[in-house]
């Protein structure tokens, strides 16, 4: 068991939480990028066609990456308290109160939050050069392991 004075000086890094932030989207778009492509792209008499105006491809890419998303950062973060990103950049989630393994339901509140904090913090943060840095959620901390 981790204590409160040591679990805040084990405080995540900024350029780690980016870091751990890029490699999940880039994982989950790269996901999204294959499905497509599996889908789109069809081969006939050595002529490759992409079909871009496919619904069925964008559903397959929107449904892969959203998949691979949930699956990294509730299910595998359920499991290993880290997303792919985390694991590969020393981070880990635990609950705020008490150090210990975060639950399934939280870590879904953390998944949708991320969504929200990209679609208004983000851009926010773009537009006024402010220093604001991506906070924790739903009772749920990123520390380093």
């Amino acid at each position: 068991m981790i204590s409160q004075s040591s679990q805040t000086s084990r405080t995540a890094t900024q350029p780690r939480r980016l870091t751990a932030s890029a490699v999940d989207a880039l994982t989950a778009l790269l996901c999204g990028l294959v499905a497509a492509a599996a889908v789109g792209v069809t081969a006939a008499d050595g002529v490759v066609e992409v079909r871009v105006q496919s619904p069925a491809m964008w559903a397959a890419a929107l449904g892969a990456a959203l998949g691979f998303s949930l699956l990294n950062h509730v299910l595998l973060t359920r499991l290993t308290r880290a997303s792919l990103g985390k694991l590969l950049t020393g981070l880990r989630v635990v609950r705020a109160a008490d150090a210990g393994r975060p639950r399934l339901l939280p870590l879904t509140g953390r998944w949708l939050f991320g969504f929200y904090w990209m679609a208004v913090f983000v851009p926010l943060h773009v537009l006024t050069d402010s220093d604001v840095e991506q906070q924790d959620a739903v009772g749920l901390r990123v520390v380093r392991r």
